[in-house]
């Protein structure tokens, strides 16, 4: 019986480093992205799962959105802080903010998980912020956020002023 190549022991190591040399390259995309923030995809398009570095920068606006899937349960999105402070921002479906939480890298509180249908933005406020983002795939940007109606488009100076308004939700 021949082994597939799937099954196959790899004869060189084979994984993918989360180091700070990543997270600094990731960080300066951010700082010159429009958007201000930058994915490190770690799946293929094709993946069941979602694993990625996002890189947020202050002032990166976050269009609130929700993730809906066709199964019970497969519409969460878990999110770790691995450098940096994110302001996580939780609403109502009409966009009223309901709760706020801070996560820290060094922090009391690191990450959460989502549920399915949670509607969500996020504010980076720390520069270089890198997050961990786990979720259900495979990606479709077509059906991966259902958008809250009424938010900016971002890139507009009313998404830049919205951001304003929600990371100042969390001065000290």
């Amino acid at each position: 019986m021949t082994p597939d190549s799937t099954s196959a022991e790899p004869t060189e190591p084979d994984y993918t480093r989360l180091d700070q040399e990543l997270f600094a390259a990731v960080a300066g995309q951010a700082h010159r992205s429009p958007r201000r923030r930058m994915n490190h995809n770690l799946h293929e398009p094709h993946d069941v799962v979602q694993r990625f570095l996002n890189v947020l920068q202050p002032g990166t606006y976050v269009r609130p959105h929700r993730h809906l899937r066709g199964q019970p349960g497969t519409g969460f999105e878990c999110v770790v802080v691995l450098q940096g402070a994110i302001g996580l921002i939780l609403m109502d479906g009409n966009g009223t903010v309901i709760a706020q939480e801070r996560l820290e890298a060094d922090g009391p509180l690191r990450g959460v998980e989502l549920r399915q249908g949670q509607s969500h933005t996020l504010v980076a406020l720390s520069p270089d912020s890198v997050l961990f983002e786990l979720k259900q795939g495979p990606y479709d940007p077509r059906t991966d956020k259902a958008f809250l109606p009424g938010f900016p488009a971002e890139c507009t100076p009313e998404a830049a002023e919205q951001e304003r308004i929600w990371r100042a939700l969390f001065r000290d």
